[in-house]
């Protein structure tokens, strides 16, 4: 995903990074003007020492070099009771330098005068030290800057963003089959004005086809009620025929059961037209509507040899359309009755799922994952293609579930869960 985190956090993390970063800058700026301003004094000192010393010691040869907590000086050659310089600088040629003798580190000046060379060491001890303390002010000031960033930012992000929140309440609250009032009109002349405007604008086309949708859909299948009422009246006359040969009965059979599916999946389509009011509907009893199905369909099954059992375990009740769990219950049965040529149906029902296994021909595993698609025919499929892939909307519609478990040859497992794991 793109954005993983909340514009809040974005906004907060953005301010805080920021204020970090200059925080950041200014300290190590602040560090290395000190530093260096430090290094400069203590060279002046250094330089200002020589001069004195030399200055004395060109009024009085016998003056000792300095000695004191932050300064020593060597001369060489040495005289009786000098010290003699530290063996690690005593070689090294005039200039300044840095070295650590022992466990101290000292700043080193050498420079010749006549027939003498002198040596000048300050102390750095006490100026590391501040310079260690110096780098904990400022780690802890530009943490504290961050956190105070990042707190304002956390304060003015929520300001700056409470104008889009609303916008997205609103927008939460808008039915899609309904023409919303204009968000645009109650939010200023800015970005979030030209939001909620394209917003309004998507809703309305939005609404505008739901609407166009759910008027053909209902004019198409209402159109079809007569042309299929018809057809089935005709069938029914012509079958009541005892005297028609057998096959001509089968065959008006068959326009029969063609009739009736397709007055089904009209009163399905007309179902999926209308508003969700499921919550107003009395519970179904699923395991006589099983029943019912299944007697109506079993005539598929025609004289092969193939076991039906029925198995009711509990007789669940479930808040739906009648005629949508009615399309999703016979799609089921009819798969398995029709792509069973031997063997067995065996049909389950408990308090959470509908099961229905066959011994049929199966699903190659490559197609398991498209049966579902819309217009999508297998290898050995009779119908349109449409079966399944609306089994699965409504399933959508009513948060249910429906999985296929086959292998082609050895028949196919549909498990239709409508209750609670």
């Amino acid at each position: 995903m793109r954005f993983s985190r909340s514009l809040r956090f974005r906004v907060a993390t953005a301010f805080a990074t920021i204020g970090g970063v200059i925080s950041m800058v200014a300290a190590i700026g602040l560090y290395v003007a000190v530093r260096d301003a430090g290094e400069r004094l203590i060279d002046e000192t250094m330089n200002a020492e020589i001069e004195d010393y030399l200055s004395r010691r060109s009024r009085n040869p016998n003056s000792p070099p300095p000695l004191t907590a932050t300064l020593r000086g060597y001369i060489l050659p040495t005289r009786p009771g000098e010290p003699a310089p530290p063996r690690a600088i005593a070689g090294w040629a005039p200039g300044r330098y840095e070295i650590r003798i022992g466990e101290v580190f000292y700043r080193a000046a050498i420079t010749d005068r006549g027939a003498c060379r002198y040596f000048l060491l300050y102390n750095e001890t006490l100026f590391r030290q501040k310079q260690a303390d110096l780098i904990l002010y400022l780690a802890g000031f530009v943490a504290l800057m961050t956190l105070l960033s990042g707190g304002l930012a956390l304060w003015l992000a929520e300001r700056v963003i409470e104008p889009v929140k609303e916008l997205a309440r609103r927008i939460r609250d808008v039915r899609p089959d309904a023409h919303p009032v204009p968000l645009s009109a109650d939010f200023p002349h800015d970005e979030v004005c030209e939001l909620a405007h394209a917003f309004d604008q998507a809703l309305d086309r939005l609404a505008d086809f739901i609407d166009r949708e759910r008027a053909f859909t209902a004019d198409v299948s209402h159109e079809l009620r007569t042309p299929i009422a018809v057809i089935r009246g005709a069938a029914e006359v012509l079958l009541a025929d005892a005297s028609r040969p057998a096959k001509e009965r089968q065959r008006l059979e068959r326009i029969e059961r063609g009739a009736a599916d397709m007055a089904d999946l009209s009163t399905a389509l007309l179902a999926m037209a209308r508003e969700r009011d499921d919550e107003r509907r009395a519970p179904l009893d699923l395991a006589a509507l099983v029943e019912a199905s299944v007697d109506k369909h079993q005539h598929l099954l025609g004289e092969r040899p193939v076991e039906l059992t029925l198995e009711l375990v509990e007789r669940p009740q479930v808040v739906a359309d009648v005629n949508l769990v009615s399309i999703v219950v016979a799609n089921l049965l009819r798969n398995a009755f029709i792509y069973t040529e031997r063997g067995s149906v065996h049909v389950r029902l408990d308090a959470t799922t509908l099961t229905v296994a066959d011994s049929g021909l199966g699903i190659p595993s490559a197609a398991l994952d498209k049966v579902f698609q819309r217009l999508y025919k297998g290898a050995h499929s009779e119908g349109a293609g449409i079966g399944l892939s609306l089994v699965k909307k409504i399933c959508e519609r009513y948060g249910w579930s429906i999985a296929l478990d086959s292998e082609e040859g050895r028949g196919t497992r549909a498990a239709l869960r409508f209750g609670a794991s």
